[in-house]
């Protein structure tokens, strides 16, 4: 596969994670309800500022972008592409807590208590191993090898 199909489809995976994989997991916490980790209702369709697309649609394009990083990335890794979409998921709430939230005039290590932290570390983990095995089935690579 030529890179920029390579890199499509990796904005393809990330995307429909985002819809399949994050919006599930936080729909399960959410009808689950966990003391803690329910949360709020998946696939929100408030308007995010400053286009006024629904948030669900505002996540998957974002997801979408670090499918393309995942895609560039996961052959240089050398590490399983289960691996690279756990490691991709960390990479998401790590850029949410040290780059989006200072942005935003929030503080999550100050405002969020475990119950917290555990929802959003399950979502973004089920969202990374999505894009990996997406990626896999769209590619025919197998996410349990390194390449």
């Amino acid at each position: 596969m030529n890179t920029p199909m390579r890199l499509a489809t990796g904005f393809v995976a990330g995307f429909l994670s985002v819809l399949a994989f994050h919006q599930g997991m936080a729909g399960l916490l959410h009808v689950l309800n966990p003391p803690g980790l329910g949360g709020p209702a998946p696939y929100s369709m408030r308007p995010v500022p400053p286009l006024g697309v629904p948030a669900v649609i505002d996540a998957a394009f974002w997801g979408g972008l670090y499918g393309i990083l995942y895609a560039a990335l996961r052959p240089r890794l050398g590490l399983p592409g289960w691996l690279c979409g756990l490691l991709l998921g960390l990479l998401a709430v790590a850029v949410l807590v040290l780059v989006v939230a200072p942005l935003k005039h929030f503080h999550p290590l100050a405002a969020w208590g475990a119950a917290t932290w555990v929802r959003i570390l399950l979502i973004h983990l089920s969202w990374g191993l999505g894009v990996a095995l997406l990626f896999a089935l769209l590619t025919g690579i197998r996410p349990l090898r390194t390449a």
